[in-house]
């Protein structure tokens, strides 16, 4: 299945895409667009003004993507605390980890097209998975 959204991706935009990737659409293919007007009519977009899977009620696009997909998984729900708060920094949540999550990606954002930076914040939104996955079944940080 093809998905777009816009060009110049960091957090909300690459968590949305590992998210899709891992829990909705294996297969994804990602196109990035610099107009909303070029979304190809078979894409499905994403984390862009006037779309069903964007911001919505206070949420960022990854909370609105677990919601419309009825991902129950609470090490996803641990990541979209920390999604938005590196998106949207409006204290709704204590993720520590958000500006430090948020620099990296933009920096990547700067130094490599969208697929070099989707590449890279797959590894990390992976570590961070693993990371929250093990905190949450043994009540601890893993060590």
């Amino acid at each position: 299945m093809k998905w777009a959204t816009r060009a110049g991706i960091h957090i909300d935009r690459a968590a949305c895409a590992w998210l899709i990737r891992r829990n909705i659409d294996p297969d994804a293919q990602f196109q990035w667009v610099t107009d909303p007007a070029d979304v190809p009519a078979d894409a499905t977009a994403f984390d862009m003004r006037g779309v069903e899977l964007s911001h919505h009620h206070g949420d960022c696009s990854f909370e609105t993507i677990l919601r419309r997909y009825e991902l129950t998984d609470p090490v996803l729900w641990v990541l979209a605390e920390i999604v938005h708060e590196a998106d949207i920094d409006d204290g709704k949540f204590d993720a520590p980890e958000a500006p430090g999550l948020d620099s990296v990606l933009r920096g990547l954002s700067l130094t490599g097209t969208d697929d070099d930076t989707l590449a890279v914040a797959t590894r990390i939104f992976d570590g961070l998975y693993e990371f929250h996955r093990q905190r949450v079944l043994s009540g601890r940080e893993p060590s």
